[in-house]
């Protein structure tokens, strides 16, 4: 579903319209979950997390704001945020677990990769393979700067770096 679809739903929901809210969680919460299970490596927990982000979805459906990105870039915000919680409270992530290739996540919806993503994994390869690594270990893998810092054995000025030169050429290179 893409953001012209998703819209409405969300102005909905922040109606209080339990129906459209029912419907954007329908079409968002595969892709949700897949997000949450990838960080957070624990079904159970994935699944925790997911629920907390669709309470703070129907919460928040007010405060999202069009200029800052689409519904879904916002929806898997919130949940990202709600994993990395669930991780720092559970402290479920062995050093062991993370993944640093340089090459992109698997965004996939648990299936084939959807057209959306692929402009994704394109810009993704654009990148400086310093930069792609850090964005990949700091938003796929769900570690902190602190923890990017240590995993690539760099200064943390650098890293920040990285990761805001990275998301300013990955915005470029999206918005095309």
């Amino acid at each position: 579903m893409d953001q012209e679809q998703l819209l409405p739903l969300l102005v909905a929901t922040a109606q209080g319209h339990k129906a459209a809210f029912a419907s954007l969680y329908e079409h968002t919460s595969g892709q949700l979950y897949a997000i949450t299970l990838k960080l957070l490596k624990r079904a159970d927990l994935a699944e925790e997390a997911l629920q907390d982000a669709y309470v703070q979805i129907w919460h928040k459906a007010d405060s999202y704001h069009r200029g800052r990105g689409t519904v879904l870039t916002w929806m898997i915000s919130i949940a990202r945020y709600r994993a990395l919680d669930s991780l720092r409270y559970h402290k479920v992530r062995p050093e062991h677990s993370f993944n640093d290739e340089i090459a992109a996540p698997d965004l996939g919806t648990l299936g084939a990769r959807q057209p959306p993503h692929e402009k994704l994994y394109r810009c993704l390869d654009e990148l400086e393979s310093e930069q792609r690594q850090a964005i990949c270990l700091a938003y796929f893998n769900g570690l902190s700067h602190t923890e990017v810092v240590k995993h690539v054995d760099s200064p943390l000025g650098t890293v920040k770096s990285w990761i805001r030169r990275g998301l300013k050429s990955l915005q470029r290179c999206l918005s095309l």
